[in-house]
């Protein structure tokens, strides 16, 4: 038995719109959905959409090898037979995990033989590239570079660091966007229609807005999940319809029919295996859960910050939201009393960028708990506080003449940096001299508290007001 497949242009059957009516209904929801052109894509515009690069060159038949990097469910694979069925290119999939370097040589040879005879080229898709080492990335090498096959690998791990840089160089990196919930919502109801259009005698299915957002939520991202679910909860709410329920209060609500089949919170939650929780992303409870993580870190209780967090998680909240919040407390709250607070937290707040969901909870978690266990320190946040206040009463005065910029031609005449001293040419690195404007001469912005690393600080400052 082959480990790949082979389909010529997906001429053969690969997804419901090349099933003959009898065998669709048998199919998964998520593969009869599947896209068959580049407009139905959906998530992927800013390389598929109009006057794209990738686009121009699908289209021209012009495909470079490349390496699909995203996470699951942003559609690589199908992105990949969408491009072998617009350019008509023979297609050759197989999975790194199940396959090794003589069936990469089997592909090969069939497709040069292909090119020689048919002048037909051919496309080679490789899921989870990653997952192959490095000699059997080594042996893709020269078959990608002379051409004989357009590479196309799928990878949910970033390709810089799993793949060798031989390969990167001679293939283009398409980096998918995580889907949105605007594109999870589109897919949902693109399958609630194709659904619908099924053939028999079913109930029409609808889908309340709060059971469509919690199944939005669920599926974190993935086009697969979300179809998977909707059509659990399809069948669910046909069951209810067919053994004569009674209309549930969101059909009476809605005025729903009660032959219509209605997926509500409670079947949504069923096939999803999730509890709705108590949270709505644009309402009150948003805010007032964002503010208790924030609170809870700011009264150094980790439990607590860690239980809001995951409160958050478990909603379906964006963890880019989650992050920034936590780069603020960092500064707002930790401060001065442990400055490597912001680098963790923004360090996490990359990291919650480049790996996503669901991995991203732990480095959330992680940053969460280093918060609420650090020693606290809000004066930063309450000196610049005064100082803006103190501008806004009119305290916008003048640079004093010797902290005015000197590196022009002429600046001497003007007097500008006359009487600065240079700190680095006195002991210690220090000499006493006026900084503020005159006005402001003996007002005091920034009090050091005697927390953590700002003990050290308020000491130092200390020191030097007192000649030390």
């Amino acid at each position: 038995m082959d480990l790949f497949r082979t389909e010529e242009g997906l001429d053969a059957p690969d997804n419901a719109a090349d099933c003959a009516p009898d065998c669709e209904d048998s199919l998964p929801l998520a593969e009869r959905m599947r896209p068959r052109t580049l407009d139905e894509i959906v998530g992927a515009d800013h390389i598929l959409g109009p006057s794209k690069w990738l686009r121009i060159l699908i289209e021209a038949d012009r495909v470079p090898s490349m390496i699909l990097y995203g996470r699951p469910g942003t559609g690589k694979t199908t992105i990949a037979r969408v491009i072998a069925r617009v350019t008509k290119r023979r297609f050759y999939s197989m999975n790194a995990v199940m396959s090794g370097v003589a069936d990469i040589r089997r592909v090969v040879d069939r497709a040069q033989d292909d090119l020689k005879a048919r002048r037909r080229r051919s496309i080679l898709f490789i899921d989870e590239i990653h997952r192959f080492n490095k000699a059997q990335q080594d042996a893709l090498l020269p078959f990608v570079e002379s051409g004989v096959i357009a590479l196309i690998g799928a990878t949910t791990e970033n390709p810089m660091f799993s793949l060798v840089g031989p390969l990167l160089s001679r293939t283009r990196i398409v980096e998918l966007n995580p889907l949105t919930d605007d594109d999870i919502s589109l897919i949902v109801k693109r399958g609630l229609q194709k659904e619908n259009e099924q053939p028999g005698n079913r109930p029409r299915v609808a889908i309340q807005p709060d059971a469509l957002g919690h199944l939005v939520r669920s599926a974190g991202g993935d086009a697969r999940v979300a179809l998977n679910i909707l059509e659990a909860a399809c069948y669910l709410a046909r069951d209810r319809a067919k053994s004569g329920a009674k209309a549930s209060p969101g059909q009476r609500e809605t005025g729903a029919a009660e032959s219509e089949a209605m997926i509500d919170l409670l079947i949504v939650e069923e096939a999803s295996g999730k509890t709705a929780a108590s949270y709505d992303r644009s309402g009150d409870n948003h805010y007032d859960i964002a503010s208790a993580l924030i609170k809870s870190i700011r009264g150094s209780d980790p439990q607590a910050a860690v239980y809001w967090l995951g409160r958050m998680i478990y909603a379906g909240e964006d963890p880019r939201f989650i992050a920034r919040r936590l780069v603020i407390s960092a500064s707002e709250d930790i401060g001065m009393a442990n400055p490597n607070a912001l680098l963790i937290a923004e360090a996490a707040a990359q990291a919650v960028e480049r790996i996503g969901m669901p991995e991203a909870r732990i480095i959330l978690a992680h940053v969460a708990i280093f918060l609420a266990s650090s020693a606290k320190s809000n004066s930063a946040y309450i000196a610049i506080e005064r100082v803006l206040k103190t501008i806004e009463e009119g305290g916008n005065y003048q640079v004093p003449n010797h902290l005015r910029d000197a590196s022009y031609r002429g600046a001497s005449r003007l007097g500008r940096g006359k009487g600065y001293k240079y700190p680095h040419d006195y002991p210690g690195h220090y000499v006493k001299q006026q900084y503020l404007p005159d006005q402001l001469a003996n007002v005091e912005f920034y009090t050091p508290s005697d927390q953590g690393y700002e003990r050290r600080v308020s000491e130092r400052l200390n020191s030097l007001r007192n000649g030390g």
